[in-house]
């Protein structure tokens, strides 16, 4: 019997992690590709299918940029409809967004397994939405892929041994695949130098939502001595108008795809960044990494001495970006570059 494997993803995150493992898959069984809509924007979905060689979604919900809850309402409508059409034997999610949260919960309602790739990581923090769709989805999947020994030790102390696996990152999988297009030419379009410039990006709710905390944000990374490239994530694009806060001592980009950003992170002097997995690849590509948040799923970083957790405070944001890069070398605390095909191997099992 054939076996019917479901991707469900919806944000730029998910299409990197995703892409080594749908490869993985080539030949395997019957795969198909569901996208939520949750990033809609061409900056942050059109571009990276194509960059990453992602096949065309089979289906397509088109949620869009709408209330949080309604916009789980929708992808859980949506979801409920295909996962009765197309019946997999399982359901593979990724990360902590909300077109995971919803995969997760409408195969489960179904009774379809779910496969959560990127299980196990916890902050501590639950104001953080993802924090919450993490716990969630953990508790509702049957296979629990982890990429690093600590969050085997997160589901192991919730009794979730047994349903866990050690396999490593997949974005260690698609970084290595893509590592000869993070070229020094790049940087040309942006007229910056290798270690002479810092790469930033904002978007997480608790950082946009109030003028003062995105202000405080704008404001320490303006005190950074060297260049802070600030790529626009459409949400922060459009707070940043609203509350009407002076960026003109950094450099607004637009969004940009894959391979622009790593060879952006790889050739910084540092990260300054609100997003996990962004915080994940500037450890893989050996670039200091300056947190934008009080607490952090990848401890991992932190406790190598190569990710600083700053807040929103200014001058806690401005001393670490300023600061001299520390002295340490990054150690591979996230598998073999083989994870997709463990994954695989395990599912097909």
């Amino acid at each position: 019997m054939t076996m019917v494997v479901m991707t469900i993803l919806g944000a730029r995150p998910q299409f990197i992690k995703a892409a080594p493992v749908i490869r993985a898959l080539a030949g395997r069984g019957v795969h198909r590709l569901v996208h939520t809509g949750q990033h809609y924007d061409p900056n942050l979905s059109e571009k990276f299918f194509a960059e990453l060689d992602l096949p065309t979604p089979d289906v397509n919900l088109g949620v869009g940029s709408i209330e949080p809850l309604s916009q789980l309402a929708a992808m859980l409508s949506g979801l409920d409809r295909v996962l009765a059409d197309y019946r997999p034997d399982v359901a593979i999610v990724y990360g902590d967004t909300r077109s995971t949260l919803a995969g997760a919960l409408a195969a489960s309602v179904r009774g379809i397994p779910v496969a959560h790739i990127e299980a196990g990581l916890r902050s501590g923090d639950r104001q953080m939405p993802e924090e919450i769709n993490r716990l969630i989805t953990d508790a509702i999947s049957s296979y629990l892929f982890c990429p690093t020994r600590t969050a085997m030790d997160n589901l192991a102390r919730e009794n979730r041994a047994e349903e866990s696996h050690w396999v490593g990152d997949v974005m260690l999988d698609q970084l290595l695949w893509s590592t000869s297009s993070c070229k020094v030419e790049r940087l040309d379009q942006w007229k910056v130098k290798p270690k002479e410039y810092v790469i930033a990006t904002i978007h997480r709710a608790g950082n946009t939502a109030e003028r003062k905390v995105l202000a405080d944000l704008v404001a320490g990374l303006s005190r950074c001595n060297k260049p802070v490239l600030l790529s626009l994530h459409p949400r922060t694009n459009l707070a940043l108008e609203r509350f009407q806060i002076n960026t003109e001592a950094i450099r607004l980009i637009h969004p940009v795809g894959y391979s622009d950003m790593l060879s952006l992170v790889r050739n910084a002097y540092k990260v300054a960044t609100d997003s996990g997995g962004l915080q994940k690849e500037a450890y893989l590509l050996g670039t200091p990494c300056v947190t934008l948040r009080d607490k952090t799923e990848w401890l991992e970083t932190v406790d190598a001495g190569f990710n600083q957790l700053v807040g929103h405070d200014p001058e806690a944001i401005a001393d670490a970006l300023n600061s001299a890069a520390p002295d340490v070398t990054p150690q591979p605390v996230f598998g073999d570059g083989h994870a997709a095909e463990k994954i695989v191997a395990i599912l097909l099992r």
